[in-house]
């Protein structure tokens, strides 16, 4: 009994410290979340509301006032996390930053290739399937893994004309944007960790150096995000090709002129 209370209030010590450097040192909105309760059959949202629009995707209510922000002091993460023990770890989007979100498998392509190009990164996360994080009426599979590369906030509200501009500006292209309301669970290891304990939540590129707190504008990660998109669903070789050509152009910092004459020219094709 004694050696399983002192793990877990070295696990919660851990999550407390993680916290910290997330709100902290980062300056990102944090909230302990709710999470799935398995009954029957079906899974429910632990905030035990029926008609719950994101299951386990959500702040946990409580008596202390959410999120943490910067500047919050460990006794201030400690109090939060007594009043929701074993809670995930959420951050709020939309402040210090927005997220690109795509399939596992296109992300994951797509960050080799941006790594051996050299484009600016910001942090980028690997999250497991969820049914409550794709919504009705959106591209994708609802329970397929997801990608999160984090960039400079502003981006959900810029993300529309930049898929024009670059010609990606297809209904079905399943990329999308989170920003102001929407909240990314991370790991409650402390950062630079990777994963999370069995949650599936890890860390591809942990939340280290300058570009943590200033991420890269979407821009510059959109054209190669798009074309893996595209291209795991199978397009047409011409415009493939077309798209490489200009994703590669795109990423090494062509005028979006150029972006705007190419891709209009193969997406209307």
């Amino acid at each position: 009994m004694d050696i399983m209370l002192g793990s877990r209030r070295r696990s919660r010590a851990s999550v407390c410290r993680s916290v910290a450097e997330y709100a902290g040192r980062l300056g990102w909105p944090v909230a302990p979340g709710t999470h799935l309760v398995r009954g029957g059959r079906a899974e429910r949202c632990s905030c035990g509301r029926p008609d719950c629009a994101l299951p386990g995707m959500h702040p946990a209510d409580g008596p202390v006032p959410l999120p943490l922000r910067e500047g919050a002091s460990p006794m201030d993460v400690a109090a939060v996390w007594r009043a929701h023990p074993d809670a995930p770890v959420l951050v709020a989007a939309g402040h210090a930053f927005d997220v690109l979100d795509v399939p596992a498998a296109a992300g994951r392509q797509a960050l080799v290739r941006m790594e051996r190009m050299g484009t600016p990164l910001g942090p980028v996360l690997a999250l497991p399937a969820s049914p409550a994080r794709v919504a009705p009426g959106q591209p994708g599979d609802a329970h397929a893994p997801r990608v999160l590369f984090f960039v400079a906030a502003g981006a959900r509200s810029e993300l529309p004309a930049l898929l024009y501009r670059m010609g990606w500006d297809d209904a079905a292209l399943d990329l999308r944007c989170l920003g102001q309301g929407d909240w990314i669970p991370v790991p409650s290891l402390p950062v630079g960790r990777g994963g999370d304990g069995g949650t599936g939540v890890h860390w591809l590129r942990p939340p280290n150096g300058p570009q943590a707190r200033r991420p890269p504008q979407a821009r510059l990660l959109l054209g190669i995000l798009a074309y893996t998109c595209h291209r795991r669903r199978g397009p047409e070789p011409h415009r493939e090709r077309h798209a490489e050509r200009l994703t590669d152009r795109v990423a090494e910092g062509a005028p979006d002129r150029y972006a705007s004459a190419g891709g209009h020219g193969w997406a209307s094709a």
